[in-house]
């Protein structure tokens, strides 16, 4: 799989499929996606964001990236600690990506071990590259395998990946996240719902790739999971402009975690289905990540923000991207999350 990452950062278990499948615009996703149609059966034109949206990017890379090394330095060392020098990073693509080569890299430097990292698809419906875990397993040991990710969202992956993992004994279903506002895992930088600067992009802070993709005409029985790689879009490319941000902030000792949160984040969630009488719970989408991934590639309804974090430097972003898509911004109190995104029922549009 072509991408913009330096081979010896990360290794992208998927098969390219640039030029096979007509991106569709986001309307039209989304009508086939609420009618029956799964997501990853279509790939998305990629949002080009506005001027006025980069000067957030920028502004969010300005003020997040030290307490995004942070969150990378602690849960770096959580990963030694439980896992030591045989751990094989297998971050799941594409968010996990740059998540996975900061873990790698900040290992390196601290502990001298070059681990070796991987990227693999996993989709919410579909489940795991079984491929992808065939070409792994024949060349590491079960217990070796570590999921990463960026966040933690509502836990719709882990519990994917705790599905999936009933077929590969040995394999653990953890994962590791910088993020983790539902409170899911032990293996995260922070329990605080942090703006992690590449969830303000797509493909431009991920290697030029995709989102991964499934469909059986194009996918065979032997193939790893598709995904395509936006060439013309080289001119944009912040994959290392924002692995080198952070980088510039690692620190060898990191100042402890200071957020407890109590109880999962799906229990919130659910209470929010319910206040805004929404049966479908995919379609209520906490954290700042996952709000901005609504905003980025989704039809929103609307979007809840926490009144105590509305002047939150770390919602600038989604302000400004609810501002030009006319998305209404709702105040109310979040316990877990500082940002909830709602998708919009066509049906009801």
């Amino acid at each position: 799989m072509r991408s913009s990452y330096k081979k010896e950062d990360v290794c992208l278990l998927l098969k390219d499929i640039t030029g096979l499948v007509e991106p569709l615009p986001t309307q039209e996703r989304e009508k086939l996606i609420q009618s029956g149609r799964h997501y990853s059966e279509m790939l998305p034109v990629e949002y080009v964001p506005s001027q006025k949206y980069m000067e957030a990017y920028e502004e969010a890379l300005k003020n997040y990236a030290a307490l995004t090394a942070a969150a990378v330095g602690r849960l770096s060392d959580r990963i030694m600690e439980k896992k030591g020098e045989d751990a094989v990073l297998v971050s799941l693509a594409r968010a996990g990506t740059p998540i996975g080569i900061l873990i790698k890299h900040y290992i390196q430097k601290k502990y001298n071990v070059s681990l070796p990292h991987y990227s693999i698809s996993i989709i919410r419906g579909r489940g795991i590259d079984d491929c992808a875990m065939e070409y792994l397993l024949k060349r590491y040991r079960p217990k070796q395998l570590l999921f990463v990710d960026g966040w933690i969202g509502k836990g719709a992956i882990l519990k994917e990946l705790t599905k999936d993992m009933e077929a590969y004994p040995g394999v653990s279903s953890e994962i590791a996240v910088i993020a983790d506002p539902a409170n899911m895992t032990e293996l995260c930088g922070t329990h605080e719902d942090i703006l992690i600067p590449s969830s303000c992009l797509n493909a431009t802070v991920s290697g030029l790739i995709s989102r991964t993709f499934y469909r059986e005409d194009i996918i065979g029985t032997e193939d790893f999971h598709g995904a395509a790689y936006y060439g013309e879009l080289v001119d944009s490319d912040l994959s290392y402009g924002f692995i080198e941000a952070i980088e510039k902030e690692f620190l060898m000792e990191n100042p402890p975690e200071e957020t407890s949160v109590f109880g999962p984040g799906i229990e919130e969630a659910e209470e929010i289905a319910e206040t805004f009488q929404i049966s479908d719970i995919n379609f209520i989408k906490p954290g700042i990540g996952e709000t901005t991934r609504v905003l980025l590639r989704r039809i929103p309804w609307k979007v809840l923000i926490d009144e105590k974090h509305r002047k939150d430097p770390a919602l600038a972003h989604i302000i400004r991207l609810a501002e030009e898509k006319n998305v209404p911004i709702e105040n109310y109190p979040l316990r877990h999350y500082k940002a909830c995104g709602i998708i919009r029922k066509l049906a009801d549009a």
